[in-house]
């Protein structure tokens, strides 16, 4: 059984923290998915990289929906996601991490739903806590126990992309509340919550997003910080699929009052 799987996002594209490494795939109603399996701390872990092994998918063009119902075809019930994101918020700084617990959602062109009428019907799941809770926290445990500096919480606001945001848009988003920026946390998190898994986003900062950065933002930069700090992130994520247990939780009945999540 595949209890878990790890959506990379950029800069983690490397699953060599796995042992028996084989590709397999899945095909869905909305494409197929090839993704691979290794091993970890005796389980078994499906790993994705988001944007491709040579991030050649930009994050508006990524089929979440086929990558989220593939993982749910074989199994997985906890996924955990990385994502590199700009920061609005002056404590959260390049090379920090943030367990997220809410987002924005600033997307313009992106399916969110595996519902859309016709024969699965319509549903309006409920997103008080988008981000499981109960893996958000194995995640500060693991956090704690691998000796890394972790933010419990932060709101993430997804925009369309590839272009980065505007001086005047990282403004209002730091009104509306938000503490990070990224292009890719959304729909992926609401396909994850209809589909009755438990999620949790794992965001490393880093750059300061435009307005705030006193120079011009740049796709290098982002990726020399993941470099920097990738041993960590590694780390961090390893320390989690050790901690993670197969457990029932509220996220594995999102869509319980419409009979549930079916393939």
């Amino acid at each position: 059984m595949i209890n878990i799987a790890i959506i990379g996002g950029t800069g983690v594209y490397d699953p060599r923290i796995l042992s028996n490494i084989g590709e397999e795939s899945v095909d869905t109603p909305f494409g197929g998915v090839k993704f691979l399996v290794g091993e970890y701390a005796n389980k078994k872990i499906a790993f994705i990289p988001r944007h491709g092994s040579k991030h050649s998918i930009p994050p508006h063009l990524i089929n979440y929906r086929a990558n989220i119902w593939a993982m749910k075809h074989i199994g997985v019930r906890n996924i955990l996601a990385t994502t590199a994101v700009g920061s609005l918020n002056l404590a959260m700084k390049p090379g920090h991490f943030v367990v997220v617990d809410q987002f924005l959602d600033f997307t313009k062109g992106r399916v969110s739903s595996f519902y859309e009428g016709g024969q699965r019907g319509v549903v309006h799941v409920d997103v008080t806590d988008p981000y499981c809770p109960t893996l958000r926290q194995v995640v500060v445990t693991a956090a704690a126990a691998a000796d890394i500096s972790i933010h419990a919480s932060g709101v993430y606001v997804c925009t369309e992309g590839p272009r980065f945001e505007t001086p005047a848009e990282i403004r209002m988003f730091a009104k509306l509340g938000g503490d990070l920026v990224g292009m890719t946390n959304v729909p992926e998190v609401v396909l994850a919550r209809e589909a009755e898994m438990c999620y949790s986003t794992v965001s490393m900062v880093t750059n300061f997003a435009a307005g705030i950065s006193s120079q011009p933002l740049t796709h290098g930069e982002v990726l020399d910080t993941m470099r920097e700090n990738s041993e960590k992130i590694k780390r961090l994520i390893m320390k989690t699929i050790e901690l993670t247990d197969v457990q029932d939780c509220t996220c594995q009945h999102a869509l319980r009052e419409y009979g549930g999540f079916k393939l």
